[in-house]
């Protein structure tokens, strides 16, 4: 249902209601007010003709007399105590035999409905009646006559709101077009200057949203022209080896394998890299459903990052806490910072690593041996394929990026400083589960 026809909807039966109410509740006041006046008429009728009864001589019993019409539509009848009739108008119904009681009756008569008032005075009983079909067509015409209006208003107060709604809901068709207008690559903020306010909070958020598709474009452009510039080169050399053991033999096209080899490793291990960054960076569940704890975590990515070679790790305090993020993630960017430092440091040094609680967060803190970086070197170190001037260039220049796209999901920190002693000194802070939730 289009938002157009839910309002025009809403507000018709709202209307209808309303409408409808008033015009019930004016409808039954002003029948009980009619009916009250047409049986003040008979009785003010009534007491009349005995108030003139009264100054008259009393008229002689046996002779019945006809008295001229009161007013429209109403029958009066004298009858004495005896209940002889003594006048009565034309039309009259003869009710000295029901002998009505004093005030108002209905009574049916040879088939009528009556409405009548009797009053005694002087040994008289005076009887004012009307019928009540006329009352009924009476009480009709008026109800008719109220109800028109009504309806009318209610018919205008329709297509007013018709009208109303169209011309309410144009600037939001005006977006609506201008959005249908726009080439699939505009992606430029929404202009909501000639918007009125109840409509800002729509555009904010829709510009927003653009903004955030401008970011991933260009996240997702600069990512593919960086992919294709980086596997460029190891491509080109696994393709160079492969050559050179097509056309040799023995020692020579042996080696040319094995640095065939080394090339394919490198390419799978940047690919690897990059859909791991594209991943983080991206809309994707990392959830595997484990709790990741912080000691569990060190271990895990001392594990990956030497297999078999735990002596090239010194560990320090780790602290037994959950981490709020997954256990894959948290392993992952550790395993990156180890790594790094693994890569960049003397085969006989050792990496050292641990994992302190500290104001609400767990600090992974790496230090290793190597040659270390610059303050420049320092601000550029999580740039994706950057390696330094004096790095190992067996890397991918990926790692520290995808520590630090981690840390930045998850409200956390990568921050690289040198170590006082030599070397490099990495600090992950990632959020803590709070006990709390």
């Amino acid at each position: 249902m289009s938002l157009r026809l839910r309002l025009l909807l809403l507000i018709g039966v709202s209307l209808s209601v309303l409408w409808g109410g008033v015009a019930a509740w004016t409808l039954r006041d002003l029948d009980r007010q009619l009916r009250h006046t047409l049986d003040q008429r008979l009785a003010m009728s009534a007491q009349m003709v005995a108030g003139l009864m009264a100054q008259l001589p009393p008229p002689s019993p046996g002779a019945m007399s006809t008295l001229p019409a009161i007013n429209a539509g109403i029958a009066c009848q004298i009858v004495s105590v005896r209940g002889e009739i003594l006048a009565q108008t034309p039309g009259a119904p003869v009710v000295a035999q029901s002998r009505p009681p004093i005030g108002y009756a209905d009574q049916l008569i040879d088939g009528v409905h009556w409405r009548s008032y009797t009053v005694e005075s002087a040994g008289l009983r005076v009887t004012t009646a009307d019928r009540l079909t006329e009352r009924s067509v009476l009480l009709a015409k008026v109800r008719w006559a109220a109800g028109i209006p009504f309806i009318v208003a209610l018919a205008g107060s329709l297509v007013a709101v018709w009208f109303g709604v169209r011309r309410g809901l144009l600037p939001l068709e005006r977006l609506r077009q201008a959005l249908a207008r726009r080439a699939p690559d505009a992606l430029e903020p929404v202009d909501a200057r000639l918007l009125p306010g109840e409509l800002l909070p729509l555009t904010n958020s829709l510009n927003l949203l653009l903004s955030r598709m401008v970011q991933m474009l260009a996240r997702e452009r600069r990512l593919t022209s960086d992919a294709a510039h980086e596997l460029r080169t190891p491509l080109t050399a696994i393709k160079t080896h492969l050559q050179v053991a097509r056309i040799t033999q023995g020692q020579d096209a042996a080696t040319a394998l094995d640095h065939a080899e080394e090339g394919a490793d490198r390419l799978q291990h940047t690919l690897t890299q990059l859909l791991t960054l594209a991943r983080v960076e991206g809309p994707f569940d990392w959830d595997d459903g484990q709790q990741a704890r912080a000691d569990q975590v060190v271990r895990l990515a001392v594990r990956d990052a030497a297999p078999g070679q735990p002596q090239r790790f010194a560990m320090g305090e780790l602290a037994t806490i959950d981490v709020a993020l997954p256990q894959a993630l948290a392993v992952t960017a550790l395993r990156n910072l180890l790594d790094n430092a693994l890569r960049y440091s003397p085969a006989d040094s050792t990496v050292k690593v641990d994992a302190r609680l500290d104001h609400g967060a767990v600090h992974f803190c790496v230090i290793d041996h190597g040659p270390g970086l610059s303050a420049d070197e320092l601000l550029q170190a999580t740039q994706r394929f950057w390696r330094g001037n004096t790095a190992n260039h067996d890397g991918s220049g990926l790692g520290l990026a995808i520590v630090a796209a981690i840390a930045r999901r998850f409200g956390g920190e990568l921050r690289l400083d040198a170590h006082p002693g030599g070397g490099l000194q990495a600090m992950l802070t990632l959020p803590i589960v709070d006990p709390a939730r």
